[in-house]
């Protein structure tokens, strides 16, 4: 909740005037005149660690040992002194981080190893690292040895000043000169996450939180530099939210527009790639953002993946009247295939690398012929189809501590996946990451025929455009800031149903589309019965807003999982994994065909036109 101007400044001042009693700012030193910094920012790594893909056991050309050769280069140029932040979400992505997250827990983790070995200087909190869980998380920060900061997770405790679980910056001197980094993640993890995650922890708006701690760093720490490390994107109408959007998802270039002190902003969040400008959502093109007092304020964040990093080049000079610097900041991103990988790195982390890959090149079955996300985002697949089998067949099983479920609802969680990965059917560990990408739990919970009826009209409207229309588009489509056409939604909104049939007419407007004709075992449907549906975490949590502006259930009582009757003790994949390994020879996955767009005609027409779109050919 965005707190009062009132109650912030007096939050600011009392702190303030604490610090200062408790000793105030370190004496002055002496600093060069001039002086040459060079900021690395990772972000979005997502565990590509290593230069090899675990999940399509294929060479990678883009991973954090690309990085470390960029690093050793910058760190060797006389003059030069670097400054390597990483901007969060690095806890879920590639089976290397999952395998030391919930496989092999008793070692330090991968990914605080690494974070050590390149000597980061900081690192942000991502919301897929509190998605690994308090376990993980609080586990692996314990072990890195750089500062981790967030400024708005704050502690549960009763203070009556914000107490951030964890530090809410930190600053790194270089040659006397201070650069303060302060941490902010975004604020949405409640909206997507279950509360054991994040127990202990509130998220706090991150305008407000830049302007409670800003002026407390500049009092106490009087730094040369203030550096944003925000684990937030830049685009703030994103999903229909405005400026004035109490915590704003995509809430970093508000911070740098409305908060004065900011010499340089790093982000992550939105895998766009930000080289220096941020973005202008009326005209939709880049543009320089400034701050409060006038000054352009440079906005760099990578691509996700490892495959690019931000790299900006602050040369201070001093002024002998003032004993401030003068800063001219020159920002790129690098791209990571460009870099071989640092041979060094690799030749230390060779063993755990070996030990992962034999992990997920454990067979766990077969499956008959292969399939992919790409028919999802069409129609009725056997992709996603999989997983509401999957999903029925756990909330029936009495051990497994669920309802069980008349209704299953999922999504297409990747935009461009197929398994298996072999040829001849056999089913790896490595390819439950490609069926299931992220790390969510099962939930069971209760909700009305009407409330399932509006959740899908909700999942259609983002999802399909009314047809006919200019261009013939059957998806949802917008242009991105390169002027490209892309998906208006993320396609894991993209919910269909099993258990219920039904037909979704794109001739009809938005929330008026889905007719439901019964359920799939004969019964009929009925808006005022109660039914038991099976989800998963992150939707039955809130999260793509299905539930509350789709279903229309209350915000609080769906965070707070007042609708929910079961949920299971270990992540999705996990279960899908178990699952393989109890069939017997190789399973046939069919389309369920329980439901369709209508009319046929015109979708097979939107989806010629929108296929080349989300998969051109490669030339």
């Amino acid at each position: 909740m965005r707190k009062s101007p009132s109650l912030r400044r007096a939050l600011a001042a009392s702190l303030v005037l604490a610090l200062a009693l408790a000793g105030g700012a370190a004496g002055a030193q002496a600093k060069p005149e001039k002086l040459s910094l060079s900021f690395i920012e990772t972000s979005d790594i997502h565990g590509a660690i290593f230069p090899y893909n675990f999940i399509k056991a294929v060479p990678m050309a883009n991973s954090l040992a690309q990085v470390a050769t960029f690093v050793a280069a910058e760190r060797a140029k006389a003059g030069r002194e670097v400054v390597l932040l990483d901007g969060g979400d690095a806890l879920q992505g590639q089976p290397t981080v999952y395998y030391y997250n919930f496989q092999k827990t008793d070692v330090p983790h991968i990914w605080g190893e690494a974070v050590n070995y390149l000597k980061y200087d900081a690192i942000a909190v991502g919301n897929h690292d509190i998605e690994a869980g308090h376990a993980v998380y609080d586990k692996l920060y314990q072990e890195v040895k750089a500062p981790v900061v967030c400024a708005n997770a704050v502690k549960t405790d009763g203070s009556s000043v914000p107490n951030p679980y964890f530090a809410p910056y930190t600053v790194i001197t270089r040659q006397g000169v201070k650069i303060a980094v302060l941490g902010l993640v975004t604020p949405k993890i409640p909206d997507w996450l279950p509360p054991q995650f994040w127990t202990g922890m509130t998220f706090a708006d991150m305008v407000e939180t830049a302007k409670l701690w800003v002026p407390i760093i500049q009092v106490k720490e009087r730094p040369d530099l203030i550096v944003g490390l925000f684990h937030a994107g830049v685009d703030y109408t994103y999903g229909g939210t405005t400026k004035d959007t109490p915590c704003n998802e995509n809430a970093a270039q508000l911070v740098a527009e409305q908060v004065p002190g900011f010499d340089l902003v790093f982000v992550g969040h939105d895998h766009a790639g930000w080289d220096g400008q941020g973005w202008d959502p009326v005209a939709k093109k880049k543009i320089d953002v400034v701050g409060p007092d006038g000054k352009v304020v440079p906005i760099l964040g990578p691509k996700n993946g490892a495959a690019s990093f931000a790299y900006a080049k602050v040369d201070l000079t001093m002024d002998k009247a003032t004993k401030k610097y003068s800063k001219v900041v020159t920002s790129i991103l690098v791209p990571t295939d460009t870099l071989a990988p640092d041979a060094a790195f690799l030749a230390k982390f060779q063993p755990a690398s070996d030990e992962v890959k034999a992990w997920v090149s454990r067979p766990v079955g077969k499956l008959a012929g292969k399939i992919t996300t790409r028919d999802s985002m069409f129609g009725d697949s056997a992709f996603v189809d999989l997983i509401h089998r999957i999903q029925l067949e756990l909330s029936a099983d009495p051990t497994m501590g669920l309802k069980k479920a008349d209704i299953s609802f999922a999504a297409p969680l990747t935009t461009d996946a197929t398994i298996p990965s072999s040829a001849d059917g056999t089913m790896f560990v490595r390819d439950m990451f490609n069926l299931y990408q992220y790390e969510n739990f099962l939930y069971t919970m209760d909700m009305t025929g009407q409330q399932i009826k509006d959740f899908l009209e909700y999942s259609y409207k983002i999802w399909l455009a009314t047809m006919p229309n200019e261009g013939n588009h059957v998806l949802a489509m917008t242009k991105d800031k390169n002027g490209n056409m892309v998906t208006a939604a993320p396609t894991y909104n993209y919910d269909s149903a099993a258990g219920i049939k039904y037909t979704v007419d794109v001739t009809k407007p938005a929330g008026s589309r889905v007719t439901i004709s019964g359920l799939s075992d004969g019964r009929a449907f009925d808006p005022a019965a109660t039914y038991t549906v099976a989800i998963n975490s992150y939707r039955g949590q809130g999260g793509g807003g299905h539930l509350t502006t789709g279903a229309g259930l209350d915000k609080v009582a769906v965070q707070k999982l007042k609708f929910v009757n079961g949920a299971t003790t270990k992540d999705l994949r996990f279960y899908l994994l178990k699952w393989f390994e109890k069939q017997s020879g190789a399973v046939t996955v069919d389309a369920l065909g329980n439901w369709k767009i209508i009319p046929e005609d015109l979708a097979a027409q939107g989806r010629a036109v929108d296929f080349p779109l989300l998969y051109p050919e490669k030339k």
